[in-house]
């Protein structure tokens, strides 16, 4: 039996609304701190899942119980005679037997307003009345017997009395003083009325056997309290980890739902955001060119070549931001096809050529010879080089130089490389800048600020060609992010189509 709420009540708390299951939880874990901080270190919890292992104690030994009762008088009716014998036996069984009516009594008493110092007072009683038997035995004598054979046989009875009541009732409080008390009476006035050496030896080690099985049963009972202390411990901790685990499971779900929910909304405002700044651009471009006429003011005409370029940055900014928000959302498709790396690598220098002659940077390219086609979509590796080509001149300061590699991998797969030799990014930040619109500080104090969707981007593409994109820096030594296709998709070594099905 737990003495802690069970785990299936927690879950039904945390299906709850949120105020009302906050309730639940904090009177949950109040009333089992509450159980473990109570003054002396017992609670009523405690005491009645003591009172219920006495119990099945008091039940489980009905059946053996009765047999050295029933023995014992069979052997004091040698002693006795068989009146004396009869009227102890029925007093004792009638003593075990009301102990264990008790004992069913309070199993099924599952009432609301159970009182546990009312049953313990009940136990307790009926120990007492069960010890009396034991104290009419040792009242008990025989005059034609030979010297000290009935006071052995009564010396082993109730020694081994007091040790079965010890072990049977240990975990009720008090219950070996209390039910030989009457016992250790009648012996002690026996040592005073008849001083005897060897019967008073014998009455003194029964008398201080109560004490010492008295001792016996409270540290078995301690025992069985510490044990049940650490299982609310458990139950608390349990209970704690789970409505923890339960409620991170709720909030990651909230979290990825807005996070869907966020990625499709942007996903489907692709034509919403982009047809105004389609008209921006075509317009301030018209009026910039002087197609329909003169501007006929220098600043104006200035004006319109600031809103162009700001039109086309936006525009820029929008489409990274919208690619992102289809792959997160699921709604980037793949054309896939047979392409050859090289060829697009070389029409993506051309791209970044003229901002890589304006900051006077060096683009060298380092191509593998008779590369096999790769199965792949072509616009998405090309967004992936300009991307990294981007990064490179974006950072590299002035009169620096990029290298870009398409080559083997050593598992026979493909690889696009863009090695700049700029300022480098701090090993701490390099998970930052691998982030979602994450920047480094370097990217901060850089004139030419982005998103900081670029990368993500270029790992999202990646990802879903089954590749894995690597980021390799060192400060003032330089950046290489490599982007690696594996060898599934060189068609040189893909099965044939036949077999993928």
């Amino acid at each position: 039996m737990s003495v802690a709420a069970p785990p299936s009540y927690h879950h039904a708390v945390v299906e709850r609304p949120r105020a009302v299951r906050g309730g639940d939880i904090a009177k949950t874990l109040k009333a089992t701190r509450e159980r473990l901080s109570s003054r002396g270190g017992l609670a009523p919890g405690f005491d009645r899942e003591l009172l219920t292992q006495h119990a099945a104690a008091l039940q489980a030994a009905a059946i053996v119980l009765p047999l050295p009762v029933i023995l014992t008088g069979l052997g004091l009716s040698v002693f006795t005679g068989p009146l004396p014998a009869v009227l102890w036996t029925g007093f004792a069984l009638l003593g075990y037997l009301a102990l264990v009516l008790v004992s069913r009594r309070f199993a099924t008493d599952v009432s609301a307003r159970f009182d546990v110092s009312r049953w313990a007072k009940l136990f307790v009683v009926g120990h007492v009345a069960a010890g009396l038997s034991w104290a009419y035995l040792a009242t008990l004598s025989c005059a034609d017997c030979a010297p000290l054979r009935f006071e052995i046989f009564q010396f082993t009875v109730l020694f081994l009395a007091i040790a079965m009541i010890a072990m049977v009732s240990s975990t009720l409080k008090a219950v070996v003083p209390l039910t030989f008390l009457p016992t250790a009476l009648v012996l002690g006035y026996g040592i005073v009325a008849a001083p005897q050496p060897v019967l008073g030896a014998m009455h003194a080690v029964l008398i201080g056997a109560v004490p010492f099985f008295a001792v016996v049963a409270e540290t078995l009972r301690r025992a069985a309290i510490a044990q049940l202390k650490h299982q609310s411990e458990k139950d608390e901790l349990i209970t704690e980890l789970d409505i923890a685990r339960v409620m991170s499971d709720e909030a990651r779900l909230r979290a990825e739902e807005a996070n869907l929910a966020k990625s499709r909304f942007l996903a489907t405002m692709s034509h919403e955001l982009r047809t105004p700044l389609n008209a921006i651009l075509g317009f301030s471009e018209v009026m910039s060119n002087e197609i329909l006429g003169p501007v006929g003011n220098d600043s104006y005409k200035e004006y319109v070549a600031d809103i162009h370029a700001s039109g086309q940055h936006l525009l820029g900014l929008i489409n990274e931001i919208l690619d992102l928000s289809r792959v997160e959302a699921g709604r980037y498709n793949l054309d896939e096809e047979a392409i050859d790396l090289v060829p697009i690598a070389r029409a993506c220098i051309g791209y970044i050529k003229v901002k890589a002659e304006a900051k006077n940077l060096v683009v060298r390219s380092e191509f593998e010879k008779n590369l096999p086609a790769m199965w792949a979509d072509e616009r998405s590796l090309r967004q992936i080089i300009i991307n990294l080509l981007s990064n490179a001149v974006k950072f590299t300061p002035r009169g620096g130089e990029i290298v870009l590699r398409v080559g083997w991998t050593a598992g026979g797969g493909q690889y696009v490389s863009v090695k700049d030799n700029g300022p480098g990014i701090p090993e701490e930040e390099l998970p930052v800048v691998l982030s979602s619109f994450g920047q480094g500080s370097i990217a901060i104090k850089s004139a030419e600020q982005g998103t900081g969707l670029g990368l993500p981007i270029v790992q999202a593409l990646v990802k879903m060609h089954d590749g894995s994109f690597e980021l390799l820096s060192r400060l003032r030594e330089g950046t290489e992010a490599i982007a690696i296709f594996p060898n599934s998709r060189v068609l040189e070594v893909m099965p044939a189509l036949d077999e993928q099905k």
